[in-house]
């Protein structure tokens, strides 16, 4: 199966700006899914963003439209999510995901594999 490595997270002040990143191991990249997830203490996992595995559809929760991207760099096997503009709201574990399925797993939050989890943490 799939490995999923994280990382990029850490301490921000509000309004200031993260980049995650997940590298993957184990199988082609280029025919995963990928996604991103977060789950805030006390609150239920929450998608966050998605893209296909040819990186023309992406997919995001109404919340972080605008302000968060994700993108993929099948030579690097690399996925990113890019975060500005964030709040104290956007304090989470967020949670790398893959699927050869598809997006829609994703979507569903039902994916295949998952990353081991980073902290972020927006300061008010």
């Amino acid at each position: 199966q799939v490995q999923l490595v994280q990382s990029g997270g850490g301490l921000v002040e509000a309004g200031g700006s993260l980049r995650l990143s997940c590298a993957t191991s184990g199988r082609t990249f280029s025919m995963y899914a990928m996604g991103w997830f977060r789950q805030a203490p006390g609150k239920e996992r929450e998608f966050v963003a998605a893209i296909s595995w040819s990186g023309s559809t992406t997919y995001y929760t109404d919340s972080v439209k605008g302000r968060f991207t994700i993108s993929r760099d099948s030579a690097q096997n690399t996925v990113y999510l890019q975060m500005n503009s964030l709040k104290p709201e956007d304090t989470a574990v967020y949670y790398c995901a893959a699927d050869p399925r598809g997006t829609q797993p994703l979507v569903d939050s039902v994916p295949d594999s998952w990353g081991q989890g980073t902290q972020v943490t927006v300061s008010s």
